[in-house]
């Protein structure tokens, strides 16, 4: 199937019993069985539930994989490859990432004993000198989160799988519409379905997506035994969601694209981080691996203080200052203090991550209004 197609029938056949074109939420926590142990597929739904099943279908078929599984949240699928692992191993990640990765990493996993280092993954040849006979997974986020850098999937996999290590890649920022990594050789795709796969800025949930048969057979036993699954409603709203998945990622590619331009021209910014320009030092990898360049555009105004942004934020009238990302609204977020502030400040500077950065995640409104919201702020700076 063509895109737009899939998204539409992705997961979904009319109900058997009543014909509904849209699959039921099924708000049941049990199911009648015939005998002990003879049922219909369904027993108790922490284990399974019907709309969860079709959501998992659907997110196997966007991702063109053969398994796929919902969790409450994503960093709740985050825990449950990392689950994979055994206290001694080594794991290696993307410097740049979303700051609840950082934490989970650092400070739930790293007691329990797996170690961290943490890479430019842009630089493949600083991978390979990172990689120790204990490393049994590599973690990647691309594009990554604030600073949009782009690491070449395909020599990333090539690196882990020499050296008997695996390649997970969050694909959150790109979507499956965007970027499919497992066709490029990636073992694991994570997202959080919070974002663009639910798009409406009304759901909390996580996914995994993969091809390995026995890997899938371990997540599904920690899916059910640790218990961290999204409620039938939940799974409702990012099958609705994904419906238009194509449609607004291009509303919100073609907004980014300008938003970035305009922001690239305004004297009061120091620098902009986004894969459709020209200056991005990824721009070329960019257009090899992904459909279009994606609707997150980071900033950077050079204040010392974040205070100084106070007239930014009030003076906005179309963004909201807001944490999250990927819903039809425009936001904006300083991860500083908001999404990356559980990373200590010393190692936030030395990534770029500064006062002055801004992280917009770029709606579907109409661009010139976007522009002009912005135009405004920025004078207040």
């Amino acid at each position: 199937m063509k895109w737009h197609t899939l998204a539409v029938h992705a997961g979904t056949e009319p109900d058997p019993l009543t014909g509904a074109v849209m699959v039921p939420v099924y708000f049941t926590s049990t199911y009648a069985q015939e005998a002990p142990g003879v049922h219909k597929g369904y027993e108790y739904s922490r284990t399974h539930n019907p709309t969860r099943t079709a959501l998992e279908m659907a997110l196997a078929q966007l991702e063109g994989a053969s398994y796929a599984l919902a969790f409450a949240s994503g960093l709740a699928a985050t825990d449950a490859v990392l689950r994979l692992l055994s206290p001694g191993d080594h794991v290696l990640v993307s410097r740049d990432l979303y700051g609840g990765t950082y934490r989970i990493m650092r400070r739930v996993f790293e007691p329990w004993g797996l170690s961290f280092d943490f890479v430019d993954t842009t630089d493949v040849a600083q991978v390979e000198s990172a990689f120790r006979p204990e490393t049994r997974l590599l973690w990647v986020e691309t594009p990554s989160n604030p600073l949009l850098h782009v690491s070449p999937i395909p020599a990333l996999a090539d690196v882990a799988h020499q050296r008997g290590a695996k390649l997970v890649v969050d694909n959150t920022f790109a979507t499956p519409y965007l970027q499919n990594p497992l066709e490029m050789e990636a073992d694991i795709v994570v997202h959080s379905a919070t974002k663009y796969l639910g798009g409406h800025s009304d759901v909390v949930m996580g996914a995994i997506m993969l091809n390995r048969e026995e890997d899938y057979h371990r997540l599904r036993f920690l899916q059910n035994a640790v218990g961290a699954v999204p409620g039938p409603m939940d799974c409702f709203l990012v099958l609705r969601g994904i419906k238009t998945l194509p449609l607004r990622m291009q509303k919100h590619c073609e907004n980014a694209q300008k938003v970035a331009e305009f922001l690239a021209t305004h004297p009061k910014v120091a620098r902009v981080y986004y894969p459709g320009l020209l200056t991005h030092p990824q721009y070329l990898l960019a257009k090899q691996q992904m459909r279009l360049p994606g609707g997150m555009v980071s900033f950077e105004i050079p204040v010392q203080d974040p205070e100084d942004l106070r007239g930014f934020w009030e003076s906005l009238q179309v963004f909201t200052l807001a944490e999250s990302l990927g819903g039809v609204e425009s936001l904006v977020n300083h991860p500083a203090t908001m999404t990356h502030a559980s990373i200590p400040e010393e190692e936030r500077r030395t990534l770029g991550i500064t006062p002055g950065l801004l992280r917009l995640s770029v709606g579907i409104e109409d661009s010139e209004d976007l522009i002009i919201d912005l135009q405004s702020a920025l004078q207040r700076v």
